[in-house]
């Protein structure tokens, strides 16, 4: 061998010296694969003395060796980006991933096994001790090959029944809180960080994994706070949390400042910004909107009550401190100065609601709503002094702006996760589809966004669809202000997640309005519309409804000029509808989805890529003289 090859030869061995350090040092496994990830890392910590002693004597290797050599380095390669990904991200959505990840464990040993069987080991010059330890370890990776390895039975046993049941052992959820190493309220937090970015990431493809790990999440936070109620104030958690804060999510961040938004509102194109980024881009002259450019139809901008919510919820779920509003406070009503928790003031209130005439119930259910909208620890007080019944009674009020406060009051107090269930346990989500189907619009709009705050709690998707919400969502979403629509479409979304609110959308005719504000540019719509027709068209009666609604045209258009997000959904509706329908793939070919699709592939998101890889697969099995008989 020349020195160019004596070269290659160092190279590939000091490579493969680097790779097996670089997986022997990866941080110790702390989920469900711990064990498998456990044998994984210690079988390839032993073929470190191979290369070290190879690398280090300079042995010399012949061509062929080297090419086994490169083999075995790819794989270890490979292996490392897969167990790298197997440590991070959110435990409960590894452990419902487990067969995957398995199959994925199993191929990555056969690779490993079938790279190590080519590079005679046995004929290098190195010590005996050496050639030993590889036999043995190329032993046990023969052995792995043959058999799959799996989580222990124990653990497979509670993670079926904890999916299936609701009244459960609290020994399973104690034995899932150990395994997953999900112990402590900040494991909790870090785990809730993890879900939000895997739902932000997943973009409404969450298939059946959301409610199962919306729900074992719950479970599991009760278990350690009943097991330990000060953890969530305790100076150890406080500590980790100033020094280790959360990413904050993009989506809770102003396009134009980059921070967190304290006071979010819509424009007329749809994007949402912080009020005083927006006002100063407004107040200088500028009649477009600064992340799309587009041409603003008008300059009102409107508050976006629910993402105001989510950013206060995920805010006390990651112990940040709530952001504070700058304001003057001229337009604070006498009493709503309550800053900490005066428990007097709140009973008074309470007093006026259960026996006051009907100014006095009206004013006091505006001062509970400002009093909530202040900070948790209103919340948490108004909650306790028992006021939920007294506001859920309101809601049938003759008066309207009664009725407004009492719905935008329940609003307010659904952010603390807590009070949602003493909301449905008093009876409110019929009253609030009453208020949804007949209030004003005002009342109307916050009734959405008060079924989407409460709809994050798996049952009451269920109850809520029951209950009639979904048509009048749909009326909202086709009459409503643009802050009414958005309401309206987020809390469609978050019930359509449920598979049998798939159904009563489709069949309350949700697929008609989408359409219209799918083709309407100036509707600020589009996003949501996409959404909500990418999770529909997973369901069999939505893949049909949207397939008789002739998208195609548009679909395609998206996929070519839309924005990344669009494109993916885009994509992804166009993907179910062409799976399966010859008819659909013949249109989607003759307006020039292949090339939009190759163009997506290369440039696309990653779930963009992967719809459009799927897509092309099918147009190219297309038979251009086949035209189907039946659709």
């Amino acid at each position: 061998m020349g020195p160019t090859g004596e070269d290659t030869s160092r190279s590939v061995v000091s490579q493969l010296a680097e790779s097996v350090k670089a997986i022997s040092e990866l941080p110790e496994c702390r989920n469900a694969f711990r064990k498998m990830y456990g044998n994984f890392v210690r079988r390839v910590k032993l073929l470190s003395p191979l290369f070290e002693e190879l690398r280090d004597g300079n042995i010399p290797l012949g061509e062929g060796e080297v090419v086994a050599l490169e083999s075995l380095g790819e794989a270890l390669n490979s292996a490392k980006q897969l167990i790298k990904s197997v440590n991070q991200g959110s435990k409960l959505y590894q452990a419902l991933q487990r067969d995957e990840i398995i199959d994925k464990f199993h191929q990555m040993t056969v690779k490993i096994e079938a790279a190590l069987s080519k590079i005679p080991y046995e004929k290098f010059d190195t010590s005996e001790e050496v050639c030993e330890q590889i036999e043995l370890v190329h032993a046990q990776f023969k052995r792995a090959k043959e058999k799959k390895d799996c989580l222990d039975s124990q653990l497979e046993m509670d993670l079926a029944v904890a999916v299936r049941g609701t009244d459960l052992d609290p020994a399973v959820i104690k034995r899932l809180s150990e395994k997953l190493y999900l112990r402590t309220i900040n494991d909790l937090k870090q785990e809730s960080l993890a879900f939000h970015e895997w739902v932000i990431a997943s973009d409404g493809d969450l298939g059946d994994h959301f409610e199962k790990m919306q729900s074992l999440l719950k479970k599991l936070k009760d278990l350690v706070l009943m097991e330990n109620p000060e953890a969530d104030n305790s100076e150890c958690d406080k500590s980790t949390v100033k020094h280790r804060s959360p990413v904050i999510p993009d989506d809770f961040r102003c396009p134009i400042s980059l921070e967190l938004m304290k006071d979010p509102v819509i424009v007329s194109t749809g994007q949402t910004y912080e009020r005083s980024c927006i006002q100063k881009w407004l107040d200088a002259g500028h009649k477009t909107c600064p992340k799309t450019q587009q041409t603003l139809l008008h300059t009102a901008i409107t508050p976006n009550y629910v993402l105001k919510s989510l950013i206060a919820l995920w805010c006390e779920s990651n112990g940040v401190e709530l952001p504070k509003k700058q304001g003057n406070g001229k337009n604070r009503k006498a009493g709503s100065s309550i800053s900490d928790c005066d428990r007097a003031s709140i009973a008074s209130l309470l007093e006026k609601l259960a026996k006051g005439n009907s100014e006095e119930q009206r004013a006091a259910a505006g001062e509970l709503r400002l009093l909530a909208k202040r900070n948790a620890d209103n919340r948490v007080c108004i909650a306790e002094a028992g006021a939920i019944p007294l506001l859920v009674e309101l809601l049938s009020s003759a008066d309207s702006r009664t009725q407004e406060h009492a719905v935008t009051a329940l609003l307010n107090l659904s952010i603390n996760e807590s009070n949602k269930g003493g909301i449905v346990n008093a009876g409110a989500i019929p009253d609030i589809v009453d208020v949804l189907k007949n209030g004003s619009m005002e009342a109307r709009e916050n009734a959405a966004a008060t079924l989407f705050s409460l709809s994050v709690v798996d049952e009451n998707k269920v109850a809520i669809g029951a209950a009639g919400a979904i048509p009048a969502l749909i009326k909202l979403l086709c009459e409503g202000t643009p802050r009414g629509k958005k309401d309206a479409a987020t809390a469609i979304f978050n019930l359509s997640i449920y598979q049998g609110n798939k159904a009563r959308a489709v069949r309350a005719g949700i697929v008609a309005p989408l359409m219209r504000l799918l083709k309407d540019a100036g509707s600020g719509m589009m996003d949501e519309a996409l959404a909500i027709l990418a999770i529909l068209a997973s369901h069999q009666e939505g893949k049909a409804a949207i397939a008789q609604a002739e998208p195609i045209p548009v679909l395609v258009e998206v996929i070519r000029t839309g924005f990344p997000r669009n494109r993916e959904n885009a994509a992804a509706v166009l993907w179910s509808l062409c799976t399966g329908d010859l008819q659909q793939l013949k249109l989607a070919r003759e307006l020039g989805a292949e090339e939009a699709m190759k163009e997506l592939s290369e440039n696309g998101t990653e779930r963009a890529k992967r719809k459009a890889v799927s897509v092309l697969e099918l147009l190219q099995r297309v038979d251009d003289d086949f035209i189907p008989q039946q659709c």
